[in-house]
């Protein structure tokens, strides 16, 4: 089941608060949307519940940060910004062996060239602002559950808090998926071609995509995904900032 809201920022909110209780522990990768982590370092730490941030690249390492009192581990793969490609079967495994729920902001991969539900996700959440919509005319966020009891978890917040998404939006959501596959596969295209034209470029120090065989999380990509959308990033030499402007 999948539940809407009138955001991608909703969407997480809401399936962090489906889930914790007041002097709960919530495990968070280190590289997550800005957003989130000012909602968990925020909000959930006013109610009693630690955001603790791991290392993305932690793998099942992440067992050892698990406490009796955690109530969910929170992914992202690949991460905001620095686009660090995480281990999610290992960390899924990790969490299954203790019973701890996993969510996963799955953004970047439009739901499209990513099923974390598959690999054992316990939840799936998009900013559909982005490529499901896919036409900067809407904002629209989702979070899709393995199960009915996720789901009803899910529903039950959405309900008390009367989060909702509106008709408009929803059919501008359903437009896009129409497209989703033509639209991704042409962004994946210009993508890889614009990542690569920056790398060989003087001026450029690193470009982060994970598509790229020497990017570190190439094979987790290759292992996991069906391709990439055309969000990456890239670090600049070390130069001064009339320069970066010019």
């Amino acid at each position: 089941g999948t539940v809407l809201a009138p955001s991608g920022l909703a969407a997480v909110t809401t399936t962090l608060m489906s889930f914790v209780e007041a002097g709960g522990h919530v495990l968070l990768t280190d590289s997550t949307y800005f957003p989130t982590r000012k909602f968990a370092s925020g909000l959930l730490a006013r109610l009693g519940i630690e955001a603790e941030y791991y290392d993305p690249l932690i793998g099942d390492g992440i067992e050892a940060l698990i406490s009796p009192n955690t109530n969910l581990i929170w992914m992202e793969s690949p991460g905001s910004l620095t686009f660090e490609m995480q281990d999610v079967p290992a960390i899924v495994a990790a969490a299954k062996k203790h019973g701890v729920p996993t969510a996963i902001d799955n953004t970047w991969s439009g739901g499209y060239f990513f099923k974390p539900l598959t690999l054992g996700v316990d939840v799936s959440v998009q900013a559909a602002t982005k490529y499901i919509v896919g036409h900067s005319d809407a904002m629209l966020g989702c979070a899709t559950a393995a199960n009915e009891e996720l789901y009803l978890a899910l529903k039950t917040f959405c309900v008390h808090q009367g989060i909702c998404a509106g008709t408009e939006e929803l059919f501008l959501g359903l437009r896009g998926m129409r497209t989703i596959s033509v639209r991704l596969e042409r962004h994946m295209k210009t993508g890889i071609e614009l990542a690569s034209w920056l790398a060989a470029r003087p001026e450029v120090d690193r470009v982060l995509h994970p598509a790229l065989p020497d990017d570190p999380g190439h094979e987790l990509w290759k292992r996991d995904f069906s391709g990439a959308s055309g969000l990456f990033g890239l670090i600049l030499k070390d130069v001064r900032k009339p320069a970066v402007d010019a």
